[in-house]
């Protein structure tokens, strides 16, 4: 099953904000590829010291880096027509919506789903289902909140629950995950 993990990191609260993306690509049940982006943000020099402190990434990180809008034309590829998983996909997927709408940049063509939802399913009763607990529980090592390491570590989980379902292809994927894809 090929799919697509991304994970976004924000210079501020505000969803249009990403100081950095990660995207790790799945191919035949593999991961093939794990790329990442830091961004120069719309609000730039500003960033939110709780950001900064749950990243790392600031200003000075950015300075020299490309706007979103800039790097649309690299990132769009990964994205279009793909099926796209986040852990916690209601925020990166508004922080992607939010990105594309400020610049006036058009939703590419995807299917997302979310393994956060699709954990709580398949894994009943733990105590946590933030990615680093299902991490660790699955004893996948990863660099927390570096979108880079962040997406690898999404398509590693997911992996995980697609081999405990036995999910072999896209079209189990509701079924047997219990979980659905969405159109962005």
């Amino acid at each position: 099953m090929d799919f697509i993990t991304l994970d976004f990191e924000t210079a501020t609260p505000q969803r249009d904000s990403p100081c950095e993306l990660g995207v790790t690509i799945v191919r035949d049940r593999q991961i093939v590829e794990t790329k990442s982006w830091l961004i120069k943000p719309l609000y730039y020099p500003h960033f939110n010291p709780f950001n900064v402190a749950v990243h790392g990434i600031r200003p000075a990180d950015v300075a020299q880096q490309p706007t979103f809008e800039e790097l649309w034309p690299a990132i769009k590829p990964y994205l279009d027509g793909h099926l796209l998983i986040a852990h916690n996909a209601s925020f990166d997927f508004s922080v992607l919506r939010k990105t594309l709408a400020t610049y006036q940049l058009p939703l590419p063509k995807a299917r997302f789903a979310c393994s956060l939802k699709f954990s709580r399913k398949i894994w009943k009763g733990l105590s946590a289902y933030d990615l680093k607990s299902l991490c660790n529980m699955h004893r996948i090592q990863f660099h927390h909140h570096r979108a880079a390491s962040d997406s690898h570590a999404c398509a590693a989980l997911t992996l995980k629950a697609l081999a405990h379902t036995g999910t072999t292809c896209e079209t189990e994927f509701a079924a047997k995950m219990l979980s659905t894809i969405t159109h962005l």
